[in-house]
């Protein structure tokens, strides 16, 4: 061992042991009997992959979701009211109307099966503006938790838990280790330094010798932990990734010196805090040693266009609190492929005057996936290439929303119905569901407050996201007059498959066209919260598109959709695709 060794099989956990919230076997069928005439709550995908690690320890030393003295105390000083450190608020935010102090309710996932009984023993309100500008630094919507806290409860519950099952895994079950079994599975290589390697994205051979490489530099063993729980919109899934690991750890590394364990973990997209706190997690896991990247656990561009966090910053957090938690930063370094040595070396390490070879990221997914090239051999290993050619399609084949927006009047119907007609003349087949058959079938009952036409906008961008996520394009007409809400139906999406195409025609305009006498009757007060008279529209600050109807004609726009369309790869004429056109 060199001067890195360590002195233990194992460092300890973070906070001293690992967490076990599991009710014993002998326990369950008495508490599940119970728990069929308690009051039940339907916990989102998020807060599923949270209950999950606070009950194997994976959170560790959390116990239950935040209380509001540990919430308010993380927020503002990244640490639990004990002091600990702790950068990450872990909460269950529900509806008021489904909470009883002092008494159990059951926990239960989207498929309404029961996980676990809590205590309620403190239910609180929290501030959504607050909790994003302490966590994440931003107000900005185009942030993806930012938007999708807007349709959180409004009251955190916390409370003792019990858990009755965890949630059930059937792909990848030899890789799904708890911390307790990686600890177990590390241990077997004896007393040597854990360096983690985080990932949401497929390994290229530049990761695999930067990994390589971290190891041999603390003399220890790779734990290669990639999330498969809640990554960013529009990730390449985790299937996918996972298929990729595995075959890399099969074949180019040394099964000796590395363990491939699988992270439940619902990323918030955070940056600093968030690389912070996946330190605290690796080191329940067993780890001493992580890899910091560049931008670590970014969520990209603002709505100016602008990274929310420095490249560095998440490096420098993790840095400046590595004693305090026990994990030492391996900074993500920059490599180059040397195509006369055929190998990789740190930029910093090589002469001004040596040819060198480089892909990024924009260019993997624009030169090479989109287009159905296959990435070369020194990038990628042949293996990785194969399975992301299957599962990621060239850009003509995936799928894509446009969303036009606008007010009632704006000409939004009018310019999709011809896009409608000239994306047939490529050759697609078109399914169209007009206002009335989205009312009808899929928000039935709903009015027009506020909250029911966030929820009917919600139930459309739900709808384009699966359409997008099977290779379709989904072209919606919708008001949608409230910026948060599009940036939620953006980030269900995925950035890099929404267009968002704001049809500007003043108000004037609108009323002027309006035949059903809307507006009219708005202006008597016939109607209560129409957009544009007695309730705002928020404009879009940075649409892809921006279209004019007073002086351009409808199908001049429609034109000028389809245009945009073909530049960003999505329209081929050789190509059919369905299209389904959702308005409201």
């Amino acid at each position: 061992m060199n001067g890195n060794a360590m002195d233990q099989s194992l460092i300890t956990p973070y906070g001293g042991s690992l967490v076990d919230l599991l009710v014993p076997p002998e326990d369950k069928e008495q508490l599940k009997e119970r728990a069929g005439s308690l009051p039940s709550v339907q916990i989102s995908d998020r807060a599923v992959c949270d209950l999950e690690l606070l009950a194997d320890g994976g959170f560790s030393p959390l116990d239950r979701f935040m209380g509001k003295e540990d919430h308010q105390s993380v927020l503002e000083n990244m640490r639990l009211a004990s002091g600990q450190l702790f950068p990450i608020p872990i909460t269950l935010p529900v509806d008021s109307d489904n909470v009883r102090l002092d008494a159990e309710i059951a926990l239960r996932n989207s498929k309404n099966e029961l996980l676990a009984i809590m205590m309620v023993e403190e239910a609180y309100e929290w501030d959504r503006d607050e909790v994003s500008r302490q966590v994440f630094g931003t107000t900005d919507e185009r942030h993806p938790i930012v938007a999708e806290m807007s349709r959180w409860g409004t009251v955190n519950i916390s409370g003792r838990l019990r858990v009755l099952d965890l949630p059930k895994h059937f792909d990848f079950a030899e890789s799904r280790l708890t911390p307790a079994q990686t600890r177990s599975r590390l241990e077997e290589f004896g007393p040597t330094n854990v360096v983690a390697f985080q990932t949401r994205n497929p390994l290229h051979r530049v990761h695999e010798e930067l990994t390589k490489r971290a190891a041999e530099a603390v003399n220890g063993v790779l734990l290669l932990h990639p999330v498969v729980g809640l990554t960013k919109p529009g990730d390449v899934d985790h299937y996918t990734r996972v298929r990729t690991y595995r075959a890399l750890a099969d074949r180019y590394y040394d099964s000796t010196g590395i363990v491939l364990a699988l992270l439940p973990l619902a990323m918030r997209m955070g940056g600093p805090r968030e690389a912070l706190w996946h330190a605290i997690i690796r080191r329940n896991y067993g780890a001493n040693h992580l890899i910091v990247g560049r931008d670590h656990a970014g969520p990209g561009n603002d709505s100016t266009g602008k990274p929310f966090y420095g490249p560095y910053d998440a490096q420098d957090l993790v840095q400046e609190h590595s004693d305090e938690v026990g994990v030492k930063v391996v900074p993500f370094k920059e490599f180059v492929y040397l195509p006369e040595e055929d190998r990789y070396e740190e930029s910093s390490k090589i002469a001004p005057d040596m040819v060198t070879a480089s892909i990024s990221g924009t260019q993997v997914r624009e030169e090479y996936l989109d287009k159905g090239t296959t990435l070369p051999a020194w990038f990628t290993r042949p293996e990785v290439a194969e399975i992301l050619s299957e599962s990621y399609p060239p850009r003509h084949r995936q799928g894509v929303c446009v969303w036009f927006t606008g007010l009632s009047g704006s000409g939004k119907s009018t310019t999709a119905d011809i896009l409608t007609v000239l994306l047939m003349e490529q050759g697609r087949h078109v399914t169209v569901l007009d206002g009335d058959v989205v009312r009808t079938h899929l928000s039935k009952g709903l009015g027009f407050s506020r909250e029911d036409r966030d929820t009917n906008i919600r139930r459309i961008g739900f709808v384009a996201a699966e359409i997008v996520r099977a290779g379709g394009i989904a072209v919606c007409a919708a008001v949608s007059p409230y910026r948060y809400t599009r940036d939620d139906v953006r980030n269900m999406v995925g950035s890099d498959n929404f267009v968002e195409v704001f049809v500007n025609t003043p108000l004037e305009v609108c009323e002027a066209r309006d035949t059903k006498g809307m507006y009219a009757k708005a202006r008597r007060g016939e109607i209560k919260d129409f957009t544009g008279i007695d309730d705002p529209y928020e404009a879009p600050p940075n649409p892809e598109l921006e279209l004019q109807t007073t002086a351009v004609s409808a199908e001049e726009n429609a034109r000028i959709v389809l245009d945009d369309l073909r530049q960003r790869g999505f329209v081929r004429a050789s190509v059919g695709q369905e299209v389904a056109v959702a308005s409201s």
